[in-house]
């Protein structure tokens, strides 16, 4: 998960661990769009379409098919974002590199390409609401999935995680009774897990949930407790990036996002993409 997991990367603060003790309902839709927030309304004129960036090598936020049409839980978002709008918008893929410069320059509209919201992004270009956040959890072998997922349950257990990354730092911080294995890669992790030299593993969500609805997880194991979402930890999650003088566009955008969350298509897309939920 090489771009949303930036801000995940770098540990930037000491905040207290999030209550993730049961594991979540399923399926469990997200909810990141208060209803009681005033969203500010812009006028009806001022957005007339948009132009989207996004990547085609990001499976399954957006990529290409075979045919070289874009799908992913992203596009399928942006779409729906242009017909409630009703704008007429196009999408095209760009290589990531190119994409905040093409923002940020006005050579195109808006950005949904797993941009993670962090200080150095927004330097250079104004986000939305986030629509989807970067969450760490527990996976466990199968017939030890169920139960809390605290540093109390996990007292005097192994826990797998990556080398030198913000959940290895996270567990340091907050599971301090607990035994932490090391591995370099997720890869690493995973197989040792597969392989039950391991029990438990703590790593970016998102991952875990594709991995677990793959064939490369043989059923082998299952989420144990919630997510964790300390920002501090695995960043702010993922926006739509929009140039910082486009306040017209950010604000249609954000409005049409709590849209989406409201009338229930953020929940059939999100149930589409991802079967097996990473929250």
């Amino acid at each position: 998960m090489r771009r949303i997991l930036l801000a995940a990367l770098a540990v930037l603060g000491l905040a207290g661990p999030a209550a993730a003790a049961s594991p979540a309902p399923h399926p469990f839709i997200p909810d990141l769009f208060d209803p009681r927030h005033r969203v500010v309304v812009p006028p009806a004129t001022s957005v007339k379409s948009i132009r989207f960036l996004t990547t085609d090598d990001f499976p399954p936020f957006h990529f290409a098919l075979a045919d070289g049409t874009l799908a992913g839980f992203d596009i399928d978002l942006a779409r729906a974002v242009c017909a409630d709008l009703k704008l007429a918008c196009t999408i095209q893929a760009r290589r990531f590199e190119t994409v905040l410069p093409q923002i940020e320059q006005g050579k195109d509209d808006a950005a949904i390409a797993a941009i993670a919201d962090t200080p150095a992004t927004r330097k250079v270009v104004a986000f939305t609401a986030p629509y989807y956040t970067t969450p760490a959890r527990f996976v466990a072998l199968a017939p030890e999935a169920k139960g809390d997922a605290t540093p109390e349950a996990f007292a005097g257990q192994t826990i797998g995680v990556v080398d030198g990354t913000a959940h290895e730092a996270y567990l340091a911080a907050f599971f301090k009774r607990a035994k932490l294995k090391s591995f370099p890669n997720r890869a690493a992790l995973l197989a040792a897990l597969k392989a039950k030299q391991i029990r438990l593993a703590f790593a970016d969500a998102i991952g875990l949930a594709l991995w677990l609805n793959s064939p490369d997880s043989g059923g082998c194991c299952a989420f144990r407790g919630g997510p964790f979402t300390e920002s501090h930890y695995f960043g702010n999650g993922v926006s739509i990036a929009v140039a910082k003088d486009n306040a017209a566009l950010r604000e249609a955008l954000d409005l049409e996002l709590s849209n989406l969350s409201q009338n229930g298509t953020y929940a059939d897309l999100y149930l589409k993409w991802f079967p097996i939920g990473f929250y």
